[in-house]
C-alpha cells in the first residue's frame, strides 16, 4: 500500500463490525475524532502491524489517519 486511501479501504475491510458501526451512525467519512474509541484503536493497531510487517512505510504510518 502506498497512500492513505488504500489503508483506511484495507482496514474497512479487515474490521467490517466496525465498519457497519460506522456506517449505521453516519461516520465512515467523518474526521477521526468522531471516531468511537474502539475504532481509533483498531486503526492504530492495524497501521502499527502493517508498518512492522513492511507492508507501508513507516513515513506512510506516522502520517496515515482514519
Amino acid at each position: 500500500m502506498t497512500t492513505q486511501k488504500q489503508i483506511r479501504a484495507s482496514f474497512w475491510q479487515s474490521h467490517p463490525h466496525l465498519e457497519s458501526f460506522a456506517l449505521m451512525w453516519g461516520i465512515k467519512t467523518a474526521p477521526y475524532n468522531r471516531h468511537n474509541d474502539e475504532t481509533r484503536m483498531a486503526f492504530v493497531d492495524y497501521v502499527d502491524y502493517l508498518e512492522k510487517s513492511g507492508e507501508i512505510t513507516d513515513e506512510l504510518a506516522s502520517r496515515a489517519i482514519l
